[in-house]
């Protein structure tokens, strides 16, 4: 049984990372590369949140055209 939080495209790690540090730097919070423990739940959910919903525009502007 694969992970879930495993990749299975070539590539995709570095792009999520890279997709990750443009949102966070968007909404204003300061991400490094490596071990981010300091971030508040905040913080890390503003991230994550806003990554979710750039990735359904993109699908929901896919799914028009």
């Amino acid at each position: 049984m694969a992970r879930s939080n495993s990749y299975e495209v070539p590539g995709a790690k570095d792009a999520m990372n890279k997709f990750k540090m443009e949102v966070a730097n968007e909404v204003g919070v300061n991400l490094k590369q490596g071990y981010n423990g300091d971030l508040t739940s905040k913080q890390a959910g503003t991230v994550g949140g806003n990554m979710v919903k750039k990735l359904i525009q993109q699908a929901e502007s896919q799914m028009s055209k």
